[in-house]
């Protein structure tokens, strides 16, 4: 199924998985709408895209937390690009890592309403006009995380397992509909993500990747470019992807750097 001239919704793009699915689809040619908080990231990022695949691109400030402002920024979307084919709702992050009596709440919050909320806003306020259609595809960045619970992770696992039955409601919702909904849920990926858990504690973040050899954001735009890419008839319903290194949200194989490849 080719995704040229399809029109490519992504939330979180400024940076991580968010910035490698959008790559990754203009070089297949869709359209991309950017969203995510850091428009100074998303001009950046727009700018390689049309300098290297000459992408059509149309950016959005958007705090996915903000019920009003999601309802609001795609109800105003110019003609030519409501009719979103592909959501890609990967906007997400995780606050802390406390045992749950010594937990923040702030942190709590913060997660659930970007992780859960974020993207329930987004998918009510897109995928109606899917269904209209009669076409469209939507794709959760969920986490291994959401399949099993991890020590001091607690709040941050409760989302992840919430997106997944969430995926799994949509696609009895959308029975009957030609409209897919995946979930692809990473195990290690080197991203901003340890950063942003630590709040810039630089050093902690590198500890979680040190001595193996974790995904790429790039590793699994490729896998949800795939999921995009299977003929009409086809739903990758759910793929839970890590590194050979890794067997479980705690169990990672870790070495000497001299003998990593």
């Amino acid at each position: 199924m080719s995704l040229q001239n399809q029109i490519a919704f992504i939330t979180g793009a400024s940076s991580g998985i968010g910035s490698a699915c959008a790559e990754v689809f203009a070089a297949h040619h869709a359209r991309l709408i950017l969203a995510a908080r850091r428009i100074d990231r998303l001009e950046e990022l727009t700018t390689k895209l049309k300098d290297q695949y000459g992408s059509d691109v149309y950016l959005m400030s958007l705090d996915v937390r903000d019920r009003s402002q999601v309802e609001s920024a795609i109800a105003s979307l110019p003609e030519e690009w409501k009719a979103i084919d592909l959501l890609v709702n990967n906007a997400g992050l995780s606050r802390g890592l406390s045992k749950f009596h010594e937990g923040e709440i702030q942190d709590w919050e913060e997660m659930i309403d970007t992780n859960l909320k974020g993207l329930i806003y987004v998918t009510r306020a897109v995928l109606p006009g899917m269904v209209k259609r009669q076409r469209g595809h939507v794709i959760n960045i969920g986490s291994v995380a959401g399949h099993q619970a991890y020590p001091n992770g607690n709040v941050y696992c409760a989302t992840k397992a919430a997106v997944r039955s969430l995926n799994e409601s949509l696609k009895l919702d959308l029975l009957g509909t030609p409209v897919r909904v995946s979930s692809v849920d990473p195990g290690m990926v080197e991203t901003e993500f340890s950063d942003v858990r630590f709040r810039g504690d630089t050093e902690r973040a590198k500890k979680v990747y040190q001595d193996t050899v974790p995904l790429t954001a790039q590793d699994i735009a490729e896998v949800v470019l795939f999921c995009a890419t299977r003929p009409p008839h086809v739903n990758i319903s759910e793929v839970l992807v890590m590194p050979t290194a890794q067997a479980s949200p705690t169990m990672v194989y870790r070495r000497p750097p001299e003998n990593l490849k």
